[in-house]
């Protein structure tokens, strides 16, 4: 009797577990991600005082109602920026503001660093994440997924005397971090995935395979 119902207990458990997973990992990654928002927008409100806009009369952290104004008031600036950024002036203002980061010493290394990751993303280049490919990692036999970040290294294929590409390898579940490994271009397998299903197949640790229909075969009507 205690058996049976043990049994029926786990398999209830499991099942609402499987269905309720997904929501609470959402709202646990939407917390998150506002908690390290926050962090920073919360910088806007330096013209209130902290009694105001922190709890404990200003000795406790930003109550969550001024973090969720200085969230909506970031964005709000971020919009005016780009808004503003169409125009000759803001132009303008924008180019001068550029030129002054790189002349700083030190911050000109992190600004240009960055600057560049953010155009390699935003231009639309051709050969910045935009294939999946599979390749041997880490070790061989063993295959792991990867995006295609580079095929133009120079200075690499001289000594190497062969054509090498750029394959970002990211981590599980979290795929903002990784590996940069450099690889001859025989070595990498393009597949037909799109970059959008690929990260949900390694968010999902491989659970979530993407539909594949082989060459040659017709899809059915919808």
């Amino acid at each position: 009797m205690n058996n049976r119902f043990l049994a029926r207990w786990r398999g209830n458990f499991l099942t609402g577990l499987a269905v309720l997973l997904p929501t609470v990992v959402t709202l646990a990654v939407i917390k998150w991600l506002f908690g390290t928002v926050s962090s920073l927008t919360d910088l806007l409100l330096f013209f209130l005082p902290q009694s105001i806009t922190h709890q404990g009369r200003g000795h406790g952290p930003t109550s969550w109602y001024w973090s969720l104004a200085a969230f909506i008031l970031a964005l709000a600036l971020v919009s005016v920026a780009g808004l503003l950024a169409r125009y000759y002036i803001g132009k303008r203002v924008l180019a001068w503001l550029d030129t002054t980061m790189l002349r700083v010493p030190l911050l000109n290394k992190i600004y240009g660093t960055i600057k560049q990751v953010n155009d390699a993303f935003s231009t639309g280049s051709k050969t910045a994440f935009k294939t999946v490919v599979l390749v041997e990692f880490p070790r061989p036999g063993m295959y792991s997924l990867g995006f295609l970040t580079s095929e133009n290294h120079e200075a690499i294929q001289i000594p190497t005397e062969e054509k090498v590409v750029g394959v970002f390898i990211p981590t599980t579940p979290n795929p903002t971090s990784g590996f940069l490994v450099l690889l001859a271009e025989d070595k990498v397998t393009k597949l037909d995935m799109s970059v959008a299903d690929g990260i949900k197949y390694i968010i999902s640790l491989g659970a979530l395979t993407p539909s594949y229909t082989p060459p040659g075969v017709n899809q059915p009507n919808s």
